[in-house]
């Protein structure tokens, strides 16, 4: 069996045709999806980058992995220490090394496995390649454009595609920002509306709030004008309308360009002739705030707008149709196509398979799910029912409540929280969320909720020793009484 695996960073789901978009972003994708099995409530259980990765790598979520902030102590795995084997557990464990039957002492036939990313070295995580045959870096750090991931994988499916039993991981960063496609594309949405939500009345109360890559701030702490000759479709700050238009185009065309080097590499196996012989998968680490929760071009939650993923999956003679709305963590995904290869499922993952269901044509999944993040804020959600709740130990200088409730139903952009009136569903969502970390907590990755060393540690990395300099620009730009707010509630950062 060949897979490839269409790895597009920060790609969220609804900024695609198959998804509901309303602008033209991803014709191949879209193509694809129609043949496809589409999975429209998978989650990464762990957000942002680092963390999603290293779930999907080791099949374990962040709480066991021990990977849940891009900096400290739990950025890194914890490794096995004086029990230690001569191969390791995240070596046996991983990903590829499972998808090749664990050095072929598994059933079913050994597959190569083989990864086109430069994740690794943009976030020093080395583990990631544990089990792979052969790794490729681009060498830019993640702010390389999909036509030098494409040349890479081109030169790889020539030479090795037409034979037997591979995995090939292709990542493409174009969707992240800086926004960066090419001048020669144009405007293709100068036309489009806006997500009919994103109003001027929206972006106006953004504008008077605060928080790194908010409206007032789109790009860090503070506008970088700087970047503006080398990267001008990256908008520095939301003054007006035609500033967010700026950045859902700069997001879009991102997706764009992606999406039509997913019809290259699509076009590339048909003329190999193995296009009917490849599962193709697209899917995604994490997706991305615009103007949610006022986080413009980001990541910073545990929300369904970051850690909702598309996942697209075409697999010939099995899955060649079909929509799914069953909740699934992205590693449960990952764990079923283990299964649909006659591999073991590793009993230390928490992915659970859902091979069965699928064979038997059934929407079946898990009844809740809690997605975390500890990178910009130290956050957990929990999706169940209609429902998001999210709870908050550090909202990265925002300013949100600890606790918000949101219905996804009638409110997918979370802009009304229901905490103060839905209280049956807010107690469920806190019940929920404390029989889940009652039951993770026993197997800790260091013994402990690393969201309580997250905290210990000086809080998520990303805002870690950023409070004084922030609340400097807060006086400086009339928003004084903001900074009076963050610094009662984070004085112990200062």
């Amino acid at each position: 069996m060949r897979f490839l695996y269409l790895d597009i960073d920060t790609l969220r789901p609804d900024h695609l045709g198959c998804y509901g978009y309303h602008r033209s972003t991803s014709p191949n994708i879209d193509a694809l999806a129609e043949r496809s099995a589409v999975f429209e409530n998978v989650h990464a259980s762990d957000v942002p980058c680092l963390p999603s990765r290293t779930a999907l790598l080791t099949g374990r979520f962040g709480i066991h992995n021990g990977v849940v902030n891009h900096g400290g102590t739990d950025a890194d795995p914890v490794f096995d220490g004086a029990g230690r084997e001569f191969w390791s557990s995240l070596q046996l464990n991983s990903l590829p090394t499972n998808l090749k039957g664990r050095g072929g002492r598994q059933g079913g036939a050994r597959m190569r496995t083989v990864s086109i990313s430069s994740f690794a070295q943009r976030h020093s995580a080395f583990h990631w390649y544990a089990g792979f045959d052969e790794a490729y870096n681009v060498g830019k750090f993640g702010l390389e454009s999909a036509d030098e991931v494409y040349a890479i994988a081109e030169d790889w499916l020539r030479r090795k595609g037409g034979e037997d039993d591979w995995f090939l991981h292709v990542h493409m960063w174009d969707p992240h920002t800086p926004y960066r496609a090419p001048a020669s594309l144009g405007e293709p949405f100068a036309d489009s509306p806006l997500p009919a939500w994103y109003t001027e009345d929206v972006r106006a109360s953004h504008w008077q709030s605060c928080g790194p890559h908010s409206a007032r701030e789109n790009y860090g702490f503070a506008p970088n004008r700087a970047m503006l000759p080398v990267y001008p479709r990256q908008p520095q700050e939301t003054p007006d309308m035609l500033a967010a238009r700026k950045l859902f185009d700069g997001y879009d065309c991102g997706v764009l360009v992606a999406d039509d080097y997913v019809g290259r590499i699509l076009n590339l196996l048909a003329d190999l002739g193995i296009d009917d012989e490849t599962v193709v998968m697209v899917s995604s680490d994490h997706g991305e705030n615009l103007g949610e929760m006022n986080v413009y071009g980001d990541h910073q939650t545990a929300d369904q707008i970051t850690t909702r993923i598309p996942m697209i999956l075409h697999w010939p003679g099995l899955l060649e149709g079909g929509r799914y709305s069953a909740m699934h963590y992205h590693v449960d995904v990952f764990a079923t196509v283990l299964e649909l290869l006659e591999k073991k499922v590793p009993e230390a993952w928490d992915g659970e398979s859902f091979a069965k269901e699928l064979k038997d044509g059934s929407d079946q999944g898990r009844n809740f799910l809690v997605v975390s993040q500890a990178a910009w804020a130290c956050q957990r959600g929990v999706r169940f029912g209609d429902y998001l709740y999210l709870n908050t130990r550090h909202d990265a200088f925002h300013l949100w409540e600890d606790e918000l409730l949101f219905d996804l139903r009638t409110d997918p952009h979370q802009q009304h929280n229901l905490a103060p009136t839905a209280l049956t569903e807010l107690s469920k969502g806190r019940d929920l969320l404390g029989e889940w970390l009652g039951d993770m907590i026993v197997d800790a990755a260091r013994g402990r909720d690393p969201h309580d060393n997250v905290m210990q540690e000086g809080g998520p990395y990303h805002v870690r020793g950023k409070l004084e300099s922030y609340l400097r620009r807060l006086h400086k730009t009339e928003r004084g009484h903001l900074a009076d707010q963050l610094a009662e509630k984070y004085a112990s950062e200062l």
